[in-house]
């Protein structure tokens, strides 16, 4: 609660008792404790009321458990503290925190950090050039528009926008920004960022704006958005063992809810969710022998047609 006070500021006790799990009662009875113990808490009443702590009051950084030291070391992981221009901030605060600890929790963080190394990009990929990055960092810590021209995949790919940036998210490897533009609130690659200039004009994040919620609604949606049509396959028990290591988890998952066998010889039919036909040609062909499209009959042809080739490429008829 004490810690709470200190980095929230003003809370009422429904809400202290919200945060720790506790009824209204054993909130306030908590309260009375921390005021008899010294700690200068303050009541204002009112709609806008609630406890605070008199100002300039902190407590010392105490009370850490071993797995608390643990974690504090694991979410500073530096690599993607270098990529934000932050490696040697975080750095010295890790060294801070490390002269903090007792010597138990010092020993136990440092073992920690020994331990864990976070390589960010997936395999078969190289780390993406960002060379914006750090700039960005600063318009949204400073809360300043960026002036940004940017490679979209459409028509016109090079576009020339006024950011509001209000966050960064890293995804697999991958840096996005999540700004507004004309009033609407877009995600955008860093990667895709040719050129990047900080203006002079100020803005406000929205009052309620969460950057977490944000990003998970932006994924529902992008995968509403990218599965536009559906398409029936067969595959073989070697195919099935397979399809996870060739398709996303959502196809894998639509393949298993909707699996049923065919046959006496071990192979499942199932609906699996499809982007278009070209990219769905794609990755089912990666599987080879172990799979047959049944439906539909423009990616069934699709798949015929990409075999014909190939088997005139080695010389088959």
């Amino acid at each position: 609660m004490l810690l709470l006070l200190q980095t929230r500021g003003r809370m009422s006790a429904r809400r202290l008792a919200d945060e720790l799990s506790v009824s209204v009662r054993t909130a306030y009875r908590d309260l009375d404790r921390l005021q008899a113990a010294g700690i200068p808490v303050r009541a204002e009443q009112g709609r806008a009321g609630g406890y605070q702590l008199l100002d300039g009051y902190r407590t010392r950084l105490t009370g850490l458990s071993e797995r608390e030291a643990r974690a504090l070391f694991l979410a500073g992981l530096p690599t993607p503290a270098a990529d934000l221009g932050f490696a040697a901030e975080v750095a010295a605060a890790r060294l801070k925190l490390l002269a903090a600890l007792p010597a138990g929790l010092r020993e136990e963080a440092t073992r920690a950090d020994a331990m864990f190394h976070l390589d960010a990009p997936g395999w078969y990929r190289e780390a993406e050039a960002t060379p914006y990055l750090p700039l960005l960092v600063e318009a949204v810590f400073s809360r300043h528009t960026v002036d940004v021209r940017y490679r979209r995949w459409r028509e016109p790919q090079e576009v020339n926008r006024r950011l509001h940036p209000y966050g960064l998210v890293l995804k697999s490897g991958t840096w996005y920004l999540v700004a507004a533009a004309k009033g609407r609130i877009a995600t955008y690659r860093i990667t895709q960022v040719l050129d990047a200039v900080l203006s002079d004009e100020r803005f406000e994040r929205p009052e309620g704006f969460v950057l977490g919620e944000y990003w998970s609604s932006y994924l529902d949606d992008f995968q509403a958005r990218r599965y536009t049509g559906t398409a029936t396959i067969r595959l073989s028990p070697k195919g099935r063992e397979r399809l996870p290591a060739n398709v996303p988890p959502e196809v894998v998952r639509a393949f298993d809810a909707t699996a049923k066998a065919v046959g006496d010889d071990g192979w499942i039919e199932a609906v699996i969710p499809t982007e278009s036909t070209e990219h769905a040609r794609g990755e089912l062909l990666r599987l080879g022998i172990d799979v047959e499209v049944v439906a539909p009959e423009e990616l069934r042809r699709a798949m015929a047609d990409a075999v014909c080739v190939l088997a005139r490429t080695y010389g088959r008829g």
